[in-house]
């Protein structure tokens, strides 16, 4: 990024309490002091124990997802996944909160083989991680039944090393034309969508880089289009929080409201006859939101 830009506002929870999302800028990171090892993610849980976190909106600030990663500790497979957005799970009732990293995809292989490296009957492969739980999602052609594998996230390879960097400095953008401005300078851009339910208590801050964005110059318009991303179901109180997790795809152009595209089983019409199911972004659903970008 030009030098112009290192006057931008450092991250601070004072910046991050008003209701926008901050942007990463391209400043360099400096190695050590802008990232940071976890090896036990468990131990970023608050504890319910904490009675001021009952009081208080967990920050959540924003990670470089350029450079943040997820590592295992399986010595015969130390897979490193790039995360692609997390999702922050709060119930209000009693502050507690679980943060949920969605990692990118790969293709179902047959590893350090020393030949035929991509199994036959092939499947998309997204893992999601946890602090105590997690989820792998195995999309075949058909509607496979083991699509959702949960298990708790010690027994995914061995646990997992959490490798997050954060921007040594970011804005808010709060108008469209700073949004279309750092569009067209190629920054990179980091949203937060915060949506929530009243009747089950329970609230979400979905964060991702925005990977594809619309513009419209002479209108002053921006339309975000991203994913996939973990959204949370929060209609209902599932016995653990990663049971409320699919994946999505998520569509904004306005800070009130996010529109989201589900996975979900799919019938496949011919002549107005259902011929077979499959899994596919197909269930649409719009929510009250709060975006920030």
């Amino acid at each position: 990024m030009s030098q112009t830009k290192a006057a931008a506002k450092p991250l601070t929870k004072n910046v991050h309490r008003r209701r926008f999302i901050q942007v990463a800028t391209s400043l360099p990171l400096v190695a050590g002091s802008n990232s940071f090892v976890r090896k036990s993610h468990s131990q970023t849980i608050t504890s319910p124990k904490s009675a001021e976190v009952t009081k208080q909106r967990p920050d959540l600030s924003i990670i470089d997802y350029g450079q943040s990663f997820i590592s295992g500790k399986w010595s015969e497979n130390r897979v490193r996944f790039w995360i692609e957005s997390r999702a922050r799970i709060i119930d209000e009732r009693n502050g507690r909160y679980e943060d949920f990293y969605q990692c990118a995809s790969c293709k179902s292989e047959r590893t350090f083989a020393e030949k035929d490296l991509f199994v036959e009957d092939n499947f998309d492969f997204i893992p999601l991680f946890g602090p105590e739980d997690g989820v792998k999602f195995r999309r075949k052609a058909y509607l496979n039944q083991n699509y959702r594998d949960s298990r708790k996230a010690d027994d995914m390879w061995k646990g997992q090393v959490y490798r997050l960097r954060q921007p040594r400095a970011c804005y808010p953008l709060s108008a469209n034309a700073s949004i279309r401005k750092a569009t067209h300078e190629g920054l990179p851009i980091v949203a937060q969508t915060e949506i929530s339910n009243k009747q089950t208590g329970l609230r979400a801050i979905i964060e991702f880089p925005i990977k594809t964005m619309n513009i419209h110059d002479t209108r002053d318009l921006y339309q975000v289009d991203t994913g996939p991303v973990p959204f949370p179901d929060l209609g209902k109180r599932y016995p653990k929080f990663v049971d409320c997790i699919s994946l999505a795809f998520v569509a904004f152009n306005a800070p009130h409201f996010a529109d989201f595209v589900i996975e979900d089983v799919t019938p496949i019409l011919q002549d107005g006859r259902e011929i077979t199911q499959v899994r596919h972004y197909s269930r649409i659903l719009s929510l009250s939101a709060q975006n920030r970008l």
